[in-house]
């Protein structure tokens, strides 16, 4: 079942979906400082698989706590994959997505890697749609601002050993934000230091993991707290080839003496 379609009975439908709605929304005027992923809205997106049943009733419910069990594998083995993608609220006052197909072709080919289920990329995208509609007022009205939506998926068979999880829990939650940094969309530091490796070939680098995360906090807390670098540019090789900054990518424009 990894990353594979096995037949229709492992999908689930948007046609299928159930709604319910908080009875104590929360959503306030503006805020023109938002602190990024500070704020959750609302509601959330959720629906289990299983791999004798395959995919549940998908469900937008009030945001809740996730019941976990201790030993389920994602808190032992790192099997989580997630996307980060963002709605816009446009001058004609419409909401829309900023290339989530793309996105969700992304998060499709981690869950692949990582043995997670396959999902519905059309269906899931219009539960997502639903979901940023049920929670329209948390988009927000500003060309500095945004809804961000975080969908993941966690393997939760509650048994250790390093296998694929029989058991999978997809959900998506949404906040509004301003800039990542603090600072705003402002010139910053890095620190390249070629100790530390981020990504290499074969490894995991070009797919959505938490597992690619972690690693890397302590790197750049160092970056920070030591050099005052904002960020990390991560080398990779003998030859110290720049790979990308610890949460962007990484573009260069250079004019040297042959023009270029």
């Amino acid at each position: 079942y990894c990353g594979t379609v096995l037949s229709e009975r492992y999908l689930y439908s948007y046609k299928d979906l159930q709604i319910t709605l908080t009875k104590t929304p929360t959503r306030t005027s503006g805020d023109d400082h938002l602190k990024f992923g500070a704020h959750i809205s609302d509601h959330m997106l959720e629906v289990d698989w299983t791999a004798e049943h395959g995919w549940d009733i998908p469900q937008i419910k009030p945001v809740s706590p996730l019941h976990i069990h201790p030993a389920a594998k994602v808190l032992h083995y790192a099997s989580e994959i997630f996307e980060g993608l963002k709605a816009y609220r446009c001058v004609d006052g419409k909401v829309r997505l900023f290339r989530p197909r793309e996105h969700l072709r992304r998060m499709s080919a981690t869950a692949e890697r990582a043995c997670l289920p396959a999902f519905d990329q059309s269906e899931f995208l219009k539960c997502i749609q639903k979901l940023i509609s049920v929670d329209q007022e948390w988009v927000p009205d500003s060309k500095n601002q945004s809804l961000y939506v975080r969908p993941t998926l966690i393997g939760t068979e509650p048994t250790l050993g390093v296998s694929a999880s029989n058991k999978a829990k997809l959900f998506v939650i949404t906040t509004p934000v301003g800039s990542y940094f603090a600072g705003g969309l402002k010139p910053f530091s890095l620190l390249a230091d070629p100790k530390y490796v981020r990504a290499w070939t074969g490894g995991c680098g070009g797919y959505k993991m938490g597992s690619n995360y972690a690693p890397t906090v302590a790197v750049q807390k160092n970056a920070l707290e030591k050099y005052g670098c904002q960020q990390v540019l991560w080398l990779f090789g003998d030859d110290h080839q720049m790979t990308e900054i610890g949460t962007m990518n990484l573009f260069i424009y250079w004019v040297n003496e042959q023009g270029g």
